[in-house]
């Protein structure tokens, strides 16, 4: 069943590897921004939070690997009512997904002059 999947869901883009990669790292860029903007997190588990993400990141088709990274010090818990709220300027993110013959490798960082959390190719072989 598996391969009649892979084949089934071929049929259905009218692209190549290579577009279709850079489609479906889209797919996961947006997933890491939309699925966890918003989580609360404080300082003590914020590492676990890094790594949730990219543990669910690496369960999509196609992933070879995914790393994030949540920026330090905007997560201190002062008492019991003290966390923050995950934003999208906080996350910096890579994610490489392999389809076919075609590596793509895409990124989410806030762009300074930007003002924004750009999402991005940043290699595609």
């Amino acid at each position: 069943m598996p391969g009649d999947r892979e084949t089934l869901a071929d049929s259905r883009f009218r692209c190549n590897d290579r577009e279709r990669a850079c489609f479906e790292a889209g797919i996961k860029m947006a997933t890491i921004y939309h699925q966890f903007v918003g989580t609360p997190f404080c300082e003590r588990n914020v590492g676990d939070l890094e790594k949730t993400i990219a543990e669910c990141i690496k369960v999509q088709p196609y992933v070879r690997d995914a790393e994030v990274s949540i920026r330090r010090g905007c997560g201190d818990k002062e008492d019991q009512y003290s966390y923050t709220s995950l934003t999208g300027d906080m996350i910096d993110a890579t994610v490489v997904v392999e389809l076919g013959g075609a590596s793509v490798k895409a990124v989410m960082r806030y762009d300074t002059e930007l003002g924004y959390p750009l999402m991005y190719i940043e290699d595609i072989q």
